[in-house]
Parts: C-alpha cells; structure tokens; sequence
C-alpha cells in the first residue's frame, strides 16, 4: 500500500512517516499542497492523509482536485478542527474519512488501511495461491498452514505479487509499491528481499523469475475472500 502524508508540521509528518512505514506501507510525505500536487501528478497512490490548514494550496482545494481526478484516491482528512461542523464540512469536501488532532496512532493506522479496502478496484480481504495465505488486516501469512515469520519489506513484496497474479511485476513495480520515492532505483534490495522470502516460503518454489520480465506468484490463481464469505 501506498500513502502520501500531507502534514505542514515536520515533527508529525515525521512521526506519522516512520509509523506507517513500520506498519509495512510505503510512503511519501509532502510539507505543503503545492508539492502534494506535483506528487499527486508523479506517483500512484491508495490513501492520501491529507491536513486541512496548508500552506501554498489549501487542503480543502486539493482535496476536490483528487477527489475529482480520473485516478480515485481515498482521502483521509487530518486536522486540528474536529468539531462536527468541521467533519460535516471536510466530507462534503469530498473526503472519505475525517480524522480530528490529537488522535491515536492506532486508529489512524486501521483508518487507513480501511480506506484502502474501500477503493472503487476492490481489494481482497484475504489473499490465497499455492498454498500461501496472506491476511492484510491481521498482517499474519501462512503456507500449508505453517506461519511465517515476515520483515516488513518481505510482507510488503508477497502482498503485492498476490495481488498481481497471475501477473508479473517488475523490480521498478515492487519498489514503487513496497518501498518509497527515495528508493534507489539502482538497488539490488528486491533481489535480496525476494531471496530472503523465498527461503521463507520453502519448496516447492512459490515466486518465479523471469528475466527481462520480472516476478511472479505461481502455482495457482489467487481467491479473493470477502469477510464472511465461504
């Protein structure tokens, strides 16, 4: 998953920042609006935590300019005004949850990734193939039953290649979806952080390389599960 934090106060966009990466999400920050916008343009992006009170461009204005793009992005409303006026006026804006200062760490964290489910291209509530069954919400990833014991970064790699199956994603696509937009483009790290989870995941082999084509989950067809479905 994806996140672009928009926070003028570097000592919470730090915060927030080094929380939700610990989490196992990738993500970008921007100090104003002016650069939320360009980064906007850049990258793609699942949820946006987005501060109201910004400098250059205000949240209320970038907040319609993403909720009315071609790409939906679920936007998360953060902000010191948290009086139900507030909250009536930040989702009429088109926000798709409001969140009011000072908050819990953790109920940001299931906000967000509640957020993410929500998207028009709906994601699975459980991803399976070959064996493998990974929980996003839990954050927990079993193989024939056995728990595995993931990094982070190794979680982050395994969730995106079962969404993509049976697709291939490229090195470029893993470091755009697991890892940030400071990440070397030169790096060797999704080569070593695929070896390190293959070992994990044991034989038969799960994760196949293509050269010139990149990596993917074989040995059958994911199933998306809905809670509660059978």
């Amino acid at each position: 998953m994806r996140v672009l934090v928009v926070e003028d106060s570097r000592s919470l966009a730090d915060v927030l920042t080094e929380g939700l990466r610990d989490q196992g999400m990738a993500v970008d920050t921007a100090r104003d609006g002016l650069e939320a916008a360009a980064k906007l343009d850049l990258n793609a992006y699942d949820v946006v935590v987005l501060d109201r009170d910004l400098p250059g461009i205000h949240g209320d204005t970038l907040c319609r300019m993403i909720t009315e793009g071609d790409n939906r992005i679920m936007v998360l409303m953060l902000t010191a005004a948290g009086s139900p006026g507030d909250r009536v006026s930040g989702l009429g804006l088109g926000a798709d949850d409001y969140l009011g200062k000072p908050f819990h760490f953790p109920e940001l964290v299931l906000r967000i990734r509640a957020l993410a489910r929500r998207q028009p291209a709906a994601r699975a509530r459980i991803l399976r193939a070959a064996g493998v069954e990974l929980d996003p919400l839990r954050r927990t990833v079993t193989r024939d039953g056995r728990q595995l014991d993931l990094s982070v970064k190794e979680f982050g790699v395994l969730e995106a290649l079962l969404r993509a199956t049976p697709a291939f994603l490229r090195a470029e696509d893993l470091l755009e979806q697991v890892w940030d937009e400071h990440a070397d483009p030169f790096t060797n790290t999704v080569t070593v952080t695929i070896g390190r989870l293959r070992r994990k995941l044991g034989d038969p082999p799960v994760i196949t390389t293509t050269p010139g084509v990149g990596y993917r989950v074989t040995g059958g067809q994911m199933r998306d599960d809905a809670i509660g479905g059978g």
